[in-house]
């Protein structure tokens, strides 16, 4: 298996715009993907940052992943990516 992990910037005044798209859009396209495991979507207490560590199957899966997330992040967003990089998974509990 291998996880997907991105880090991202929470726009300021966003917050909730944020979530709500996570919700709406984010989660559904991301579980209807190839070789989808699990996920999990964390926001830093001050708000400002999102951390994600999607895993899948296969190391294809999660590149494809990766680069569809990098290219469907629109400048309007509610959030900006600032980090994404594929690892292997080594354990999970």
């Amino acid at each position: 298996m291998h996880a997907m992990v991105a880090t991202v910037e929470i726009k300021a005044g966003r917050g909730d715009e944020a979530v709500e798209t996570l919700n709406d859009q984010v989660l559904p396209g991301v579980k209807a993907m190839p070789g989808f495991v699990s996920g999990t979507w964390a926001r830093s207490a001050d708000g400002t940052k999102g951390h994600s560590v999607v895993i899948f199957e296969t190391e294809e899966a999660a590149k494809a992943a990766m680069e569809h997330a990098k290219q469907s992040t629109p400048p309007e967003a509610p959030v900006k990516m600032l980090y994404a990089e594929i690892y292997e998974v080594m354990a999970q509990v």
